[in-house]
């Protein structure tokens, strides 16, 4: 009778733990993976893999516009709908120039609305559907508890298959002088649900993306709503009183108040 079989070593024994390890507890980001003989450990590939397919779902997943309304019409906000030029998912990936113009009919239809007096919202789904579905409301009860008397009525527009450069048409179609985007980011490989605001004063078919400010990674994870929405309407009053957005106008918004 053979003696007893000898275990195999552990696997947690095989794997090379990468010296930045201790690193890995500050940020989402794919450092210090470790690696057994010349290959990733099986639990790195297995979450590169997790990763990916969920990136692939925020970009192919359809936002539910009619959920979305009803949430945000429950939230006591008047909301408008419209879609792109692109007619649906594959175009709007293909043909990235139909996302940014709206349909004319819907152009007419926003246009009949009442003028939005300073400010107007638009909410796209853009590359990540999720990130629209997961933090448009919070970010905007956040927004809202720091309205100015001036925008109680603002507009707020959901669109379909909607790029950035889409609330030009939209703001100008509403007669707004600020027009706020908020739209899905591109996800990536650390977080498929991120959203992004961007701010262009006084909107018009042509402008571009230096006239614009940015707000990116908005989300609890990276920057949360308090202060999302806290930049948001700091950039907001900023861009009303100086008239301009973009290059010239700064996020000071984190700047205390010098002594005297």
């Amino acid at each position: 009778m053979s003696g007893p079989i000898e275990s195999s070593p552990a696997v947690s024994t095989l794997v090379q733990d990468n010296p930045w390890q201790a690193l890995r507890r500050h940020t989402a980001a794919r450092i210090a993976l470790g690696r057994v003989g010349a290959s990733l450990p099986t639990d790195e590939v297995l979450r590169f893999g997790l990763a990916h397919a969920q990136a692939r779902d925020a970009v192919l997943r359809p936002l539910d516009c009619e959920v979305l309304q009803r949430e945000l019409a429950a939230d006591g906000w008047r909301v408008l709908r419209a879609r792109s030029q692109a007619p649906g998912r594959r175009d709007y990936l293909l043909r990235p120039d139909l996302g940014r113009r709206l349909r004319e009919a819907d152009r007419a239809a926003l246009a009949a609305q009442p003028a939005a007096a300073e400010l107007a919202i638009v909410v796209a789904d853009g590359l990540s559907s999720c990130a629209v579905q997961q933090h448009v409301r919070p970010l905007l009860a956040e927004f809202r508890s720091r309205f100015d008397t001036d925008w109680e009525n603002t507009p707020l527009v959901l669109v379909e298959q909607g790029r950035v450069a889409i609330g030009d048409d939209i703001g100008a179609a509403l007669g707004a002088q600020l027009v706020v985007v908020l739209i899905g980011e591109r996800p990536g490989l650390s977080s498929p649900a991120s959203l992004s605001i961007y701010l262009t004063f006084a909107p018009r078919p042509g402008r571009t993306d230096g006239e614009r400010n940015c707000i990116s990674n908005v989300r609890p994870q990276g920057l949360d709503y308090p202060l999302a929405a806290h930049k948001l309407a700091y950039l907001c009053r900023a861009a009303l009183r100086l008239q301009l957005t973009g290059v010239g106008l700064k996020d000071d918004s984190d700047l205390g108040v010098l002594p005297g």
